[in-house]
């Protein structure tokens, strides 16, 4: 885990940087916003400690200018602790603001709350979402787009795709899929899934070569 501290005090940087590094993370420092910036644009941050105030950038417009091609995490610490400031600082997105002087221990317990909270939207967020190559899968807002381009389909042509794709790169007869994508009480036949995969195929293009057929057992999607 990386982290970037900004601070022109450089007894400030001192001291989180020798806990964070007792935490276990690789540290780098800038003394003001405008490194501070130049930096982020260069590496990647697990997360950002900004002070608020700076020579040649303050902490805000360094944040500002941050969030135009970075979302990383981002605590702000500040001399001043009014509401304001506060508001300000959540405004333009940071995750946490500490109001100095501050214990450097329940700052790293701020740093580590805001990295869990970071990787548990991230694993739900990777859970919701396939992509590949050009194809993307978002599950919970049931939208499917091809090089950018929304494609319509049925809602049963998306469940059975939805189920396919969750199971990728395994081989689903087609009493599964009949069972699972339509439900037990089905009474229609394997003409209805052969119907639905063959739209299905259309309506992806050149990613129609994901659904394979498995002679005798029933299909697979390959990723």
């Amino acid at each position: 885990m990386k982290l970037l501290i900004v601070d022109d005090e450089l007894k400030i940087r001192t001291i989180i940087r020798k806990y964070a590094e007792f935490d276990g993370f690789e540290v780098e420092e800038a003394c003001d916003g405008m490194q501070a910036v130049s930096l982020c644009k260069l590496n990647v941050y697990d997360l950002v400690i900004v002070d608020v105030m700076m020579p040649e950038l303050d902490g805000f417009s360094a944040v500002r200018e941050i969030r135009k091609f970075s979302n990383v995490p981002v605590l702000m610490l500040s001399a001043r602790g009014e509401e304001y400031d506060r508001i300000h600082g959540f405004e333009l997105g940071i995750d946490d603001y500490v109001v100095k002087p501050f214990s450097p221990k329940e700052l790293m317990m701020r740093v580590q709350a805001i990295l869990s909270r970071v990787n548990r939207k991230n694993e739900n967020d990777s859970a919701n979402l396939f992509v590949l190559d050009g194809l993307k899968i978002d599950f919970s807002a049931r939208i499917v787009s091809i090089d950018g381009e929304r494609i319509d389909l049925s809602p049963k042509e998306y469940e059975l795709l939805f189920y396919l794709v969750k199971n990728k790169n395994l081989a689903l007869s087609r009493e599964k899929l009949i069972c699972d994508v339509w439900g037990y009480d089905f009474y229609g036949d394997d003409r209805t899934l052969d119907t639905h995969i063959k739209l299905l195929r259309k309506s992806l293009g050149v990613y129609a070569k994901q659904i394979v057929t498995l002679r005798g057992v029933g299909y697979r999607f390959e990723a």
